[in-house]
């Protein structure tokens, strides 16, 4: 490791600070503030980038300097897809990111402030509470993998409040979606917002996003389902992940207007 990375990487008030920068100068009453930092705590630091000159003093303000903004603009997406690693790195380690596309999961900062939702052992089939996320949804995008008996009923009753839903299944859930609930996926596709695509090949997760919602849920490096876990975020920037997603495996899907 180089110095100047050791110096920026070894450091969260130093890389904070940077950050902080990168938005503009700041005072030092707006940087304890920001940082929630002390003087005695953040002002040797402060002393590190000004000796490595990225930042600089500019009257009662710190700013960076043309080193620092090309650094930052490089070290920023770095910082942002360690953190989100780095924050449930045993989750990621486990689940298999694999099933992703590569154009894909090269965004997957974009989740952005993202949770991971555990269900408890004994509401492990209880999908009550993935429903209520979506059921005040204005719109709905989303790839099953798998079909749970609320879904048909659901997704039709909001199809029919002239709620959009456009929904990718993988081969084997459109097969028993297609005989086990035939009429109601035939009055879904009767509805001008509902969409229907088939994909070409297996899809190893399922998701859904809204227009204030994302969600993800990951098979296990075993190839073992994850019932229990989901992936979770509000941010704007996950919500455009999530239509990237669908893009892509619309595009490598079969569009079905009719079961019979």
């Amino acid at each position: 490791m180089t110095d100047l990375l050791s110096i920026v990487s070894a450091s969260d008030k130093r890389r904070n600070l940077l950050i902080l920068l990168n938005n503009g100068p700041k005072n030092w009453d707006e940087i304890k503030t920001a940082l929630d930092v002390s003087s005695t705590g953040m002002l040797p630091q402060i002393k590190i980038l000004e000796e490595e000159h990225l930042i600089t003093r500019e009257e009662k303000s710190f700013k960076l300097t043309p080193m620092g903004k090309v650094l930052i603009a490089h070290l920023g997406p770095f910082i942002k897809i360690v953190e989100l690693f780095d924050k449930h790195k045993k989750f990621w380690n486990d689940h298999d990111l694999s099933a992703l596309p590569d154009e894909i999961l090269l965004t997957i900062s974009d989740l952005g402030n993202y949770q991971i939702l555990e269900n408890p052992d004994e509401y492990i089939f209880d999908i009550n509470p993935f429903l209520n996320n979506i059921a005040q949804s204005k719109k709905i995008k989303g790839i099953s993998h798998t079909v749970h008996p609320k879904f048909p009923d659901f997704f039709l009753g909001l199809a029919k409040t002239g709620v959009p839903s456009s929904l990718i299944l993988t081969p084997g859930v459109f097969n028993i979606v297609k005989h086990k609930y035939h009429d109601m996926i035939e009055e879904w596709l009767q509805i001008a917002t509902s969409d229907l695509y088939v994909s070409k090949d297996d899809i190893k997760f399922s998701f859904v996003v809204t227009d204030s919602y994302f969600s993800i849920s990951l098979f296990f490096n075993n190839g073992v389902f994850d019932a229990k876990h989901d992936v979770v975020s509000y941010d704007p920037s996950a919500r455009g992940l999530g239509e990237r997603i669908f893009s892509y495996y619309k595009k490598h899907s079969e569009k079905i207007d009719a079961l019979d």
